[in-house]
């Protein structure tokens, strides 16, 4: 037996309200701000080639009310707003760098967009068919549910997202995607372990809206990394060179060191601003490689999809993105949004911080949406 004393990885063991120490509000500022270095695996790229970003600042659009309310509210960290290639805002906090990597969470569900789009257009996924035809011992919360159902967030099973509440299925879900440690030493479970549990009956969605789930992420990973003739790492990989990072881009890995799309990504806010324009492209690197599909990326925009719950009831979840019809993005537990004005190629990426007891509120996050739309439409 050892007699070297150990205590459990203090950032990662779960405290007050369910939450580990980087997401308890005391210490979300930092947790955000850090979790690249904060998580309990990971995986870090960087790019062949950087895009270069020239310096266009406009000062009609700092100056516009929509910045003035974005920038002056506490949670703040940073905001980056783009065209082609020219930067025409950048701002971030006392406490931060728009150069600095931050958590964007649920943003980090875009790649699966990508990843899934490319997988469709080369036939070898059938968005019809139910997710056991390609995971055939998955649990009952998935088995019949048809993969479009997943990458629309139409999805009725046991599994549960509701941040006011500690006891969340979410919260457990952190454990399989590196977040946080099991009480008393317990197994970490893998990812596959946590969504084959999932349960349901019937798992039609009848509510009229969008039934958001971070598990549908999870199981469109598995589902993707067992159709993809090539490993997601190395998809990911693609990205990077195809955005043109010119820092990294860190992600979460799973204990079978699947990444965590669901919501492991941190990259700075110029990065994040440019993973946008790689959507106002279409999907087309600044290497002059094509990552995702075109025609996918088309499509959900003008599909017909479910919308979000009120207040933001104005914008849809299709193929795995956030849309109005006209912008594409996705919004982040915590505060962020990015946000690819199609018709512009104009695109804004916002990174930010609550630090209530939930780290989510339904109203901030719609009129940081509301200020984002507003702004974009002036280009």
């Amino acid at each position: 037996m050892s007699s070297f004393k150990t205590i459990a990885n203090p950032d990662l063991s779960v405290g007050a309200d369910n939450k580990q120490r980087w997401n308890q509000p005391e210490h979300r500022r930092h947790g955000f701000h850090n979790a690249h270095a904060l998580f309990r695996r990971g995986a870090m790229f960087r790019a062949r080639s950087v895009l270069v970003l020239e310096d266009a600042h406009d000062e009609a659009i700092a100056a516009r009310p929509e910045v003035e309310e974005l920038t002056g509210h506490k949670a703040f960290s940073a905001l980056v707003v783009a065209r082609e290639n020219r930067v025409l805002l950048e701002r971030s906090a006392d406490d931060f760098s728009t150069h600095h990597p931050h958590s964007i969470q649920s943003v980090t569900k875009m790649h699966i967009h990508l990843i899934a789009g490319a997988i469709v257009e080369r036939s070898a996924l059938d968005l019809a068919k139910p997710v056991s035809h390609y995971l055939p011992h998955i649990g009952s919360g998935y088995a019949d549910a048809p993969v479009q159902d997943l990458l629309d967030m139409n999805v009725a099973n046991d599994f549960s997202e509701d941040y006011s509440d500690p006891l969340s299925d979410c919260y457990t879900e952190e454990i399989a995607l590196g977040w946080r440690l099991p009480e008393e030493n317990a197994p970490e479970p893998s990812l596959k372990e946590f969504a084959y549990g999932i349960t349901g009956t019937n798992l039609k969605n009848t509510s009229g809206n969008a039934d958001y789930k971070s598990a549908n992420t999870d199981v469109l990973t598995l589902l993707c990394s067992r159709v993809s003739e090539v490993p997601l790492h190395t998809l990911i990989g693609d990205i990077v060179d195809a955005a043109g990072y010119e820092g990294a881009f860190y992600i979460s890995t799973s204990p079978e060191h699947l990444p965590a799309f669901s919501g492991g990504g941190c990259l700075s806010a110029r990065d994040l601003a440019r993973f946008g324009l790689l959507f106002a492209r279409l999907g087309l690197g600044v290497n002059g490689k094509q990552v995702g599909s075109a025609e996918f990326i088309e499509n959900a925009l003008r599909r017909e999809a479910p919308c979000l719950q009120p207040p933001r009831d104005w914008i849809c979840y299709s193929n795995h993105l956030m849309t109005n019809g006209r912008f594409v993005g996705h919004a982040g537990y915590g505060g962020q949004f990015l946000m690819v004005d199609m018709q512009s190629g104009t695109v804004a990426a916002y990174l930010s911080v609550l630090e209530n007891d939930a780290g989510y509120d339904d109203d901030y996050m719609a009129r940081v949406v509301q200020n984002l739309t507003s702004l974009l439409s002036t280009f």
